[in-house]
């Protein structure tokens, strides 16, 4: 986002920040390593099974289709190849240089490679930071050489890297498989669970473009291998193996863009905290170690799976079958049991089983056994014929009411699967629809193989049971919904003042203590709210009983009474909260029950006085909020719930900034939506207002970065045309340098 500090016209709509995408050609030095006219493997090795002498092997036997050069300073000759002792004696050009040497002499391979002009390097060697901080020192001084002459690097500790093109055939790694061809690229951060990842995608006949194992991303990393394939016109699809992010917010604007012309699947492993911290507001509690990176795939339209079969139960999904348009799932089986199963575990992702058409239903009962069950799921029985298959298949893929088939078999003694996944494909074939996903279950172990051969062939994945093919078919589903959303812009406002808020901030900056953020005083809150026009009941500071009747007087009752203090963050936590007070006995009563209970806990020190407010009593109450999360930057929350909220946990997350649909979904997402729609006959609440004021709150983070914290809770969010109303707010800065 750019600075929103210079905006003054009435009509502020910015695009979400985004970096201008890759050259094709160039593809920012990646096409040196994924298109090398010629490859040096540096450390090639005679000996069978070493790291160097697997590299040479895969380059050679699988046909890579420039000169491969080894190098290897103790040997003239390696597998029957005329060896070099330097990459400076090759007396050809090199475009990629594949590292594999001791981390010691890495540095002055690279030096060398730099003075021969080589284009790029793939260091294999591990070594570097992941042992610690020399090799932390080391690693920075291998970037540092590298760029210093131009050279692009994945790695260090890294498997290598592929691409299965005819044109380039190359295996630059050392895993004992390669996945046939196809049009899936990935990008694994571990290099031993890539040998894994490698060797799963073989047995599920998953065919890749390329892979890269970019290890510890010292220089190529996630993102800009994201831009190389937006424009790579042999990947359709991309998965990726995620450990950390280095820019999670440049991977939010690419993969923004990215994921508008192609699926992306990820996995992102560490779900742990990184590091504790403390947080005060609810916030910062309810913003465990996994929102920032949820929100983030939200935005951006990334499918993020939990594990790495689900990535690649997507993956079969998306790279051979249409995104589906829809949630409504048709079911055929032979089972009733699995049938069963497999709408339960639809309806629990999200996916609806509706009624067929009476047509449909009508034709189907044409040819299957009265016993058959001719609505949905459809259960043709244990005696389905494969003809049954196919002409049910076909039935519901074309029925209006159906946006994906899942068709489940249970292999009985009377068909066999060959002949049955023939049928589904035939089925599928001849359907006169829109496209539509079809999605397969065979359970058992009875011949299944050869009819998954056969499915994997006809492009229709297959899965062992129907849950999975349910939680794929979800992700999928979801990513549609995403596609089907119009780009977000960010909404500015020309009405706010910038300055106004910062004195407050300033104000309490100043009293902020090394290494704590300090909480605005309920003065301050209100000049940043009122600042950037988000609206509070009228209110007054009172440091006496007198003065809070006086107070109140001014406002007119109702009135609640609220601690203040400096050192406090929850109020109703220790009875510094009063509700409803409609006299001015109440009132009093009210402050000196504050200072009662305080007293009772030893914390009489810590009341400054009293907040006096209008009471709102109408409304639906919700929170917004702000927490500050180290790597991923400002993250706003939504939720429902007012005082429960942390009891409740229905909460929703976005990274900063927000775009006008990120308002939008953020506000949907939550369990508690019909409350803000009028549940049961209730009225309505102002839900565009409520869009607005998350927007504001967007726009007031974009001026002031040392906001660290934030909650407005509850905003009480009222009938429609009344707006919101911030009954409550709390704010921590501290300094962002």
């Amino acid at each position: 986002m750019t600075d929103p500090g210079g905006a003054t016209s009435a009509a502020v709509t910015v695009r979400p920040e985004s970096p201008s995408p890759a050259n094709p050609a160039t593809g920012s030095g990646i096409e040196a390593i994924l298109r090398p006219r010629s490859i040096a493997v540096i450390g090639a090795s005679r000996e069978p099974g070493s790291i160097g002498g697997e590299i040479f092997h895969n380059l050679v036997s699988r046909g890579f289709t420039g000169p491969v050069f080894p190098v290897n300073p103790r040997a003239s000759v390696v597998q029957s190849v005329l060896a070099y002792p330097s990459i400076e004696a090759v007396p050809h050009a090199v475009d990629l240089a594949v590292i594999v040497v001791p981390a010691v002499h890495v540095l002055d391979v690279v030096e060398a490679c730099g003075r021969k002009g080589v284009r790029a390097i793939v260091v294999i060697s591990a070594g570097f930071k992941e042992t610690g901080d020399e090799g932390a020192a080391r690693e920075r001084e291998l970037r540092d050489r590298a760029l210093h002459y131009g050279m692009r690097m994945v790695g260090p500790n890294c498997l290598g890297v592929l691409n299965t093109e005819p044109a380039v055939s190359m295996n630059a790694t050392f895993a004992p498989v390669r996945p046939p061809a196809g049009h899936v690229a990935f990008s694994s951060q571990s290099g031993a669970l890539g040998l894994a990842i490698l060797d799963y995608a073989t047995q599920l006949h998953i065919g890749f473009s390329q892979f890269v194992s970019v290890g510890n991303k010292a220089d190529v990393s996630g993102n800009d291998l994201l831009e190389f394939w937006e424009h790579d016109p042999g990947t359709s699809i991309i998965l990726l193996y995620l450990e950390s992010f280095g820019n999670p917010r440049r991977f939010n604007q690419i993969a923004r863009r990215v994921a508008r012309r192609k699926p992306i699947v990820a996995v992102k492993s560490g779900r742990t905290v990184a590091g504790a911290r403390a947080a005060s507001s609810h916030t910062g509690s309810l913003a465990g170690p996994d929102a920032a990176v949820d929100a983030l795939c939200r935005q951006s339209g990334v499918i993020r799976t939990d594990t790495m079969e689900e990535l690649f139960d997507v993956a079969m999904l998306l790279a051979h079958q249409p995104v589906p348009l829809g949630n409504r799932v048709g079911i055929v089986t032979n089972a009733g049991g699995p049938g069963i199963m497999a709408s339960d575990a639809c309806e629990g992702h999200g996916l609806a089983i509706p009624s067929l058409s009476e047509e449909t239903v009508r034709s189907l009962r044409s040819f299957l056994p009265r016993e058959a069950s001719t609505r949905n799921p459809v259960d043709m029985i244990a005696s389905a014929t494969p003809e049954s298959f196919e002409r049910s298949v076909r039935l519901v893929l074309e029925d209006p009411n159906v946006d994906a088939l899942l068709v489940i078999y249970v292999p009985p003694i009377v068909t066999r699967p060959l002949d049955v996944a023939q049928a589904i494909l035939r089925g599928a074939a001849a359907a006169h629809a829109a496209a539509k996903p079809v999605l397969t279950c065979f359970m058992g172990s009875h011949g299944v193989p050869d009819g998954l051969r056969s499915l994997q062939e006809g492009l229709i994945p297959s899965y062992v049971f129907p849950e999975s093919a349910a939680i794929a078919l979800a992700r999928a589903v979801n990513y549609g919904h995403w596609l089907g959303q119009p780009e977000g812009v960010i909404r500015g406002f020309d009405d706010v003042d910038p300055a106004r808020a910062g004195a407050a901030i300033d104000a309490a900056l100043r009293r902020a203590t090394a290494g704590e953020p300090a909480w605005l005083r309920p003065e301050e809150v209100r000049e940043v709210l009122s600042a950037y026009r988000i609206p509070m009941p009228a209110s007054a500071f009172a440091a006496s009983a007198d003065e809070a009747v006086a107070a109140a007087q001014r406002i007119g009752f109702p009135v609640v009474v609220k601690l203040v203090s400096d050192t406090i963050t929850h109020k109703s936590e220790v009875g510094g909260v009063a509700l409803d007070l409609r006299t001015e006995d109440e009132v009093r009563r009210a402050f000196a029950g504050v200072a009662a209970r305080l007293r009772q806990r030893g914390l009489q020190e810590a009341m400054a006085g009293v907040s006096v407010q209008g009471m709102v009593d109408e409304g639906v109450e919700a929170i917004i909020g702000v927490t500050r999360d180290p790597s991923f930057g400002p993250l706003l929350m939504f939720g429902l719930g007012g005082v429960y909220v942390e009891v409740l946990k229905d909460v929703a997350f976005r990274m900063h900034p927000l775009t006008d649909q990120d308002a939008r979904a953020i506000v949907r997402e939550v369990r508690g939506l019909p409350l803000l729609e009028g549940y049961r006959g209730a009225v309505a609440a102002d839900i565009a207002a409520l869009e607005e004021t998350l927007l504001r709150v967007s726009w007031l983070l974009g001026h002031h970065p040392a906001i660290a914290e934030m909650d407005l809770n509850p905003i009480k969010v009222l009938e429609p045309g009344r707006g919101c109303t911030a009954v409550d707010g709390r704010i921590a800065v501290r300094d962002p340098l």
